[in-house]
């Protein structure tokens, strides 16, 4: 059995890396260890990377799932929520576990389906919150396996790239939202810590449903 490195106290938030590990070892290891373990993981040319969640991380990623259902909800519109669900692709050898995911636009070709990356398109949106530097380009491995809108929060923002080609390029919207004030997320983040997270997740929604409700022809300035 592979013995995995644990991080010491002073790096209770923090990620940490094998290198040289086989995508057969690689598998192995995944298969040993389960998916009752307190991080996630990712694996990409031979470097295999930890992460270990923290309330500091787990939060923004709770409200940023909220704010897309709260979203979906107003338009009307079905999304898959598959959390860190494991994204990978054994003929590309590349593996992640997102902080979480959705199927937006694709949500209607794959519901009810038995998921398989191989013939099915990726999640139309991952997620990111990280606080810590990671030796692992995990932005390599989502644009590999085609995810194509990828948010990352840190540091009290959020930024987003859209999939260009096989590269990411930040961008100033989101593609599944368009209209979304993505400046303005963080600050209901940050509200959360204050007011409650449902609270916040209901002063998101009444934004979203001015900005809707401005996007109506009938309430446009003639």
């Amino acid at each position: 059995m592979i013995a995995i490195p644990q991080p010491k106290p002073k790096e209770k938030e923090g990620n940490f890396t094998l290198s040289g590990v086989t995508w057969s070892t690689f598998k192995t290891l995944v298969t040993e260890i389960g998916d009752d373990r307190a991080y996630l993981i990712a694996y990409s040319e031979g470097v295999l990377a930890f992460k270990m969640p923290f309330p500091e991380h787990e939060i923004p990623t709770g409200m940023l799932e909220s704010f897309i259902e709260a979203i979906a909800d107003e338009l009307e519109i079905e999304i898959m929520k598959l959390g860190s669900w494991s994204l990978k692709r054994e003929d590309l050898q590349r593996f992640i576990e997102p902080d979480s995911c959705f199927y937006i636009q694709n949500e209607a070709r794959v519901r009810g389906r038995r998921l398989d990356l191989a013939v099915d398109p990726s999640p139309d949106l991952a997620i990111e919150s990280d606080n810590t530097h990671s030796s692992l380009d995990k932005h390599s491995i989502y644009a590999a396996l085609g995810i194509p809108e990828l948010w990352r929060y840190t540091r009290q923002s959020l930024l987003v790239y859209h999939l260009i080609g096989d590269r990411y390029e930040q961008r100033e919207e989101s593609l599944a939202f368009p209209f979304l004030p993505l400046a303005e997320i963080p600050n209901f983040i940050e509200r959360s810590r204050e007011i409650g997270q449902r609270s916040a997740v209901r002063l998101f929604r009444q934004r979203i449903q001015e900005i809707l409700r401005d996007r109506l022809p009938n309430n446009r300035e003639s």
